[in-house]
């Protein structure tokens, strides 16, 4: 998703489902966090967000987290039917 036309996906909705499913990988390692927590670890403010989300999935598979397969086969298959790979 790097470098692609960043209104193409957040149009698509593509960046939030990625967003949601790192998020909630976040709070599954973290109990009691909140989900702002989650964005402030995410350095979310960074002007890449693609390149934090990534980021954080793979500090977040260090710690074990949980990620939602079925919401992560979701944003894999739009981001395939978008021309995007990983």
């Amino acid at each position: 998703m790097a470098g692609r036309d960043f209104d193409d996906l957040v149009g698509s909705g593509l960046l939030k489902e990625v967003e949601e499913v790192v998020v909630d990988a976040y709070l599954s390692v973290h109990p009691g966090a909140a989900r702002p927590d989650a964005y402030r670890w995410l350095r979310y403010e960074d002007p890449e967000p693609v390149a934090r989300l990534a980021d954080g999935v793979r500090r977040l598979r260090t710690k074990g987290a949980d990620f939602d397969a079925r919401a992560v086969d979701k944003a894999c298959a739009k981001a395939g039917e978008r021309g995007l790979s990983n």
